[in-house]
């Protein structure tokens, strides 16, 4: 198991900063931990602070009028998760829960906000960070208005298979899950599955996916039909 410190030194936020910083960072952390189904905070909360992932899993969510849910992340270790209040001063704009038991480092806003001032490698590393989170949902919703479901699932399984394009993913989270992260329901997802089994593009074996035709997988994700 690898040891806190470790791992909040390889987060994206504090990669790269000299062991005395390092060590300010270490200093002002404080370890909580999370049942199974509990909330790191809900919408709408005071953005009091930001959080570092160590073990487990959260997924960050948003909810219709009506109760509906929509997964917009899922974070493991190393993830920072809560980071835009910290800056923006607002309330937290989704809901965290943990997926699995979980432990996470927190890093209160006005703690942090003093370090940033004696550190300004932490605000570039911060700034990093938003940027890439930014893409992150400017895909995402690109995906979820413009690609039909089965483009989706085909860009998310290429995403999990990496730059080395893997043969063989684990899907992190549920068929359920997965399904209101892409923003449909769970029967639909498992009928596209289905049919991208037919189509001899992917082989499912519970929450493994072989990745048979990848090629077939870039082009449905640009297609978005099956």
């Amino acid at each position: 198991m690898k040891k806190t410190a470790d791992i909040i030194a390889a987060a994206p936020i504090f990669e790269g900063l000299p062991p005395e910083q390092q060590a300010a960072v270490n200093r002002i952390a404080v370890t909580k931990t999370y049942a199974r189904g509990e909330a790191l905070f809900h919408e709408g909360d005071d953005g009091i602070g930001f959080f570092v992932m160590l073990e487990g899993q959260i997924k960050v969510f948003k909810l219709s009028p009506d109760g509906k849910e929509q997964i917009l992340h899922i974070f493991g270790p190393g993830e920072p998760v809560g980071e835009v209040p910290v800056f923006s001063g607002k309330p937290y704009p989704a809901n965290a829960e943990a997926l699995a038991p979980t432990r996470a480092a927190f890093f209160g806003k006005s703690d942090f906000v003093r370090l940033i001032g004696d550190n300004p490698t932490l605000a570039l590393n911060m700034l990093a960070v938003l940027s890439r989170r930014l893409r992150q949902f400017t895909i995402q919703v690109e995906n979820l208005s413009l690609k039909e479901v089965p483009g989706r699932l085909a860009a998310y399984l290429l995403l999990l298979s990496g730059k080395e394009r893997r043969p063989v993913v684990t899907l992190p989270i549920s068929k359920s899950q997965l399904a209101s992260l892409l923003g449909t329901i769970p029967e639909t997802l498992s009928r596209i599955l289905s049919k991208m089994a037919a189509a001899q593009l992917i082989r499912v074996d519970r929450r493994k996916i072989h990745l048979l035709d990848q090629q077939g997988l870039e082009d449905l994700s640009v297609s978005g039909k099956i």
